[in-house]
């Protein structure tokens, strides 16, 4: 009797381990007993959170279309910092389009843009989020092919601005960030009909006409501002428009269709 007191006194110290604090509890001679339940306890929190992560993993298996970053950021850093002569590129009506510092805010949204549009279906609807990838990795894919074989640049950034506020100051930003270097097809221009694109054909969005037509909104400001931030020329915009309307069919129209035959057969 003298001895289990010994052990529980023993084991009074509130930092001990689990082991100690059960026996505590339970008689001396069920300590191994404790033990078992201890293990099998510590075993299925293990085992809960593998299976856990499993469902995660499986919930969103679709992340390794982020992948495609490892491939783009390396090959389009390499092209802004390689040596080599860049083609002008110039359209007489660039010359008809002023410098209007205000639509520095349209453009920085572009980044968030995105980030919200891709978030958004990432966690929502896979198919939309693949849709949304196919058609943005498509178009810079052939972005880089095109800048890679035919190097172009600009320059329509005017040397001293007009006025001076806080939004010359951001666009100055930009300028000292984004060299006038890769800019046809307008990658800017492209993700952003890709964004738009991929919030027309959500089923989800449709009950939500606001959001929508925010984001036709936002899109058509973000194209004005890389001509009036002299950011591009009127050609890049123009080519960006032809390769989304190129790809467009290939990501959603034959696609769509396929799905409404293919219904219409099951019915």
């Amino acid at each position: 009797m003298n001895f289990l007191v010994a052990q529980m006194i023993s084991c009074y110290n509130p930092f001990e381990t689990k082991e100690c604090n059960l026996i505590k509890i339970y008689p001396f001679e069920t300590k191994e007993r404790n033990l078992i339940k201890i293990y099998s306890f510590e075993k299925g929190i293990h085992m809960k959170a593998i299976s856990k992560m499993k469902s995660l993993i499986l919930k969103y298996r679709h992340a390794w279309v982020l992948l495609y970053g490892l491939i783009y950021m390396p090959w389009f850093c390499y092209l802004e910092k390689r040596q080599t002569i860049h083609y002008l590129i110039h359209s007489p009506l660039d010359d008809y389009i002023p410098f209007v510092e205000y639509f520095i805010i349209p453009y920085l949204l572009w980044f968030v843009f995105l980030a919200v549009t891709g978030a958004y279906f990432f966690f929502t609807n896979r198919r939309d989020f693949y849709r949304l990838a196919a058609f943005l990795c498509s178009g810079m894919t052939i972005f880089l092919i095109v800048c890679t074989i035919f190097p172009n640049g600009l320059n329509l950034r005017p040397v001293t601005f007009p006025r001076e506020n806080i939004f010359t100051d951001l666009v100055r930003m930009i300028y000292s960030m984004d060299t006038p270097t890769n800019v046809l097809p307008s990658i800017h221009v492209y993700n952003s009909i890709g964004a738009m694109a991929a919030i027309a054909h959500s089923t989800s969005l449709k009950k939500h006409r606001g959001v929508q037509i925010g984001s036709y909104v936002l899109g058509i400001l973000i194209i004005f501002s890389t001509v009036f931030l002299k950011q591009h020329s009127i050609t890049d915009v123009i080519a960006a428009l032809a390769m989304a309307c190129m790809i467009y069919p290939f990501v959603y129209a034959i696609q769509e269709k396929k799905e409404t035959k293919l219904s219409q057969q099951l019915i």
